[in-house]
């Protein structure tokens, strides 16, 4: 496949290289005087194909992680500090200024969106968009939270004022596929309920940080908030070494979470919120409506080329229908538009990792050496940053696309006449966060949605695997999560239930109410945020 230049709109230009000069460590936008790092896009800016600069990073060293960690330290200040200890209306009214903000810079994160990892221009529009919403939806969620703790409970004789606490420092450290939204989906919950966060943003998608380094800075007391630039091996090793991280918060692979995981000395203390890898199925039972089941398939195998957790990894298709799916499913795949992000209606773009291609390559060549065949016409196909989705079948399980998470355009498919047979499958694999089932008829869906349920955390009936709606809970066995993520779940992970208990006799009842008519304590208050 030969490299196709298309010129440039105007608007989706990148005229001048963005130089990340500076890091932020206790309120402080630091200038960094050592090595950079160059950032490229895999997208080509000529007619002759080669990468496209985009910027630099700061290249820091464990120094600055140090200094990092110090800093967040002395602001939750073994608790004591002004942000965990900030009445709720406050921290509320933090982030409600940073998010006015960030929205100011709505333009330039969509175009870096589009060239660090090649989203297209409506979905990185969608992702700017929805962590907006999704900031809000948070706030409101903790409001609720704080009315429904705004009250005193009486027991046993004990009157106990019960609300939910900061957890500590916590480490975060976001995906590439969604370098805003699940990293905020991280940050954002972390924040407002009173820790203090590092964050280290992806390898892909760094630079879109770079506009919203000033409003982290001007809303958030110093500490509260402070940004690393540069390898996480090299950053993030020293700081879990330490044993002074409360929380990590982690999306991206198993191994690098229990990498970090064994470098803690404390690992008793360490509370995990982890979104990792999957390899959701899809079942299509042979009552199957197929026109839905190419639409969907094709949507939940390959939006953003497959570049998502709940992505459709594997397709398990009752022989009855196989060959009917298998025509109809190539034919739509090879309909697809592949171009730049900014294309109209471009649905398949460039890969963000430069290693990408060959590594589709390398999981379709083993697939074909063990009998598969590339079932659409268009599959494999590829030039330096693109490689078009290839359908395989028969698929086995000795082959590494049945075994490991592709993450990228290949479809494995296995067809099959006993249910047992995708049912035990997933029984058997390391990942259990979603399925999706396609079926009409309920004596046969019943039953097996009652099996689902206990080894996966979502069974989305005749539709693809999706995180959202963000109000519900985002999860997975095994090796796929820790922790729940939605915009309530979330406030629950990085917080704990922490009360106050007193004896239900009047020289105590004095001193609650004097506590609170004189507000003296930020934690005893029964006031009501509307």
């Amino acid at each position: 496949m030969q490299y196709i230049f298309n010129p440039i709109p105007e608007q989706f230009k990148i005229k001048e290289k963005i130089k990340q000069c500076n890091y932020l460590v206790n309120g402080n936008l630091i200038k960094w005087e050592g090595d950079f790092s160059p950032v490229y896009s895999t997208i080509s800016s000529t007619a002759e194909y080669k990468p496209t600069l985009l910027g630099e990073i700061p290249s820091l060293g464990k120094d600055e992680a140090i200094m990092a960690l110090d800093s967040a330290c002395s602001a939750f200040d073994k608790g004591k500090g002004l942000w965990p200890t900030m009445k709720v209306v406050d921290r509320i009214i933090a982030m409600e200024n940073f998010v006015e903000e960030m929205k100011q810079k709505r333009d330039i994160v969509v175009k870096l969106l589009m060239w660090e990892i090649g989203k297209n221009h409506t979905d990185s529009q969608k992702e700017f968009d929805r962590t907006v919403d999704y900031i809000y939806d948070t706030i409101e969620a903790y409001k609720k939270i704080d009315r429904d703790s705004a009250k005193f409970q009486k027991h046993s004789g004990i009157n106990a004022h019960i609300r939910r606490g900061p957890l500590g420092v916590v480490l975060c450290l976001g995906p590439y596929n969604y370098p805003l939204n699940e990293t905020f989906c991280l940050l954002i919950p972390a924040l407002i309920m009173g820790n203090t966060v590092i964050f280290k943003p992806a390898k892909h998608g760094v630079l879109l940080i770079s506009p919203l380094m000033e409003a982290f800075k001007k809303h958030f007391p110093p500490g509260v908030v402070n940004i690393l630039f540069g390898r996480g091996r090299v950053l993030a090793t020293p700081i879990m070494e330490s044993g002074k991280i409360n929380v990590l918060a982690l999306i991206g692979h198993s191994s690098s979470a229990n990498a970090l995981q064994e470098s803690h000395p404390k690992k008793n203390r360490l509370r995990l919120v982890l979104g990792l890898e999957a390899k959701n199925p899809a079942i299509i039972l042979p009552d199957a409506d197929l026109n839905l089941v190419i639409n969907e398939c094709i949507n939940g195998a390959l939006s953003f080329n497959g570049q998502r957790c709940t992505a459709l990894k594997i397709i398990y298709v009752h022989e009855d229908v196989k060959d009917e799916f298998l025509k109809k499913f190539s034919t739509a795949v090879d309909q697809l538009k592949y171009g730049n992000p900014w294309e109209e209606n471009v649905k398949l773009t460039p890969l963000p990792e430069p290693n990408k291609p060959d590594y589709i390559r390398s999981l379709i060549s083993d697939a074909k050496d063990k009998g598969a065949e590339i079932i659409n016409e268009n599959g494999g196909i590829y030039c330096e940053n693109f490689i078009y989705p290839a359908i395989l079948y028969p698929v086995t399980k000795d082959m590494k696309v049945y075994k490991e998470e592709q993450f990228g355009p290949v479809i494995p498919v296995i067809s099959f006449n006993d249910i047992d047979k995708p049912l035990n499958d997933m029984a058997e694999s390391n990942y259990g966060q979603q399925v999706s089932v396609f079926g009409k008829e309920a004596k046969k869906l019943g039953p097996l949605i009652d099996t689902l349920v206990n080894l996966v955390c979502r069974v989305n009936i005749n539709s693809s695997c999706q995180r959202g709606p963000d109000i519900y809970p985002f999860t997975g066995r095994k090796d796929s999560a820790f922790s729940t993520l939605s915009v309530h779940d979330a406030l629950r992970s990085f917080s704990i239930r922490t009360f106050v208990a007193s004896k239900d006799n009047d020289e105590n009842n004095v001193i609650i109410k004097d506590l609170l008519g004189s507000k003296n304590s930020n934690f005893i208050s029964t006031d009501y945020i509307l």
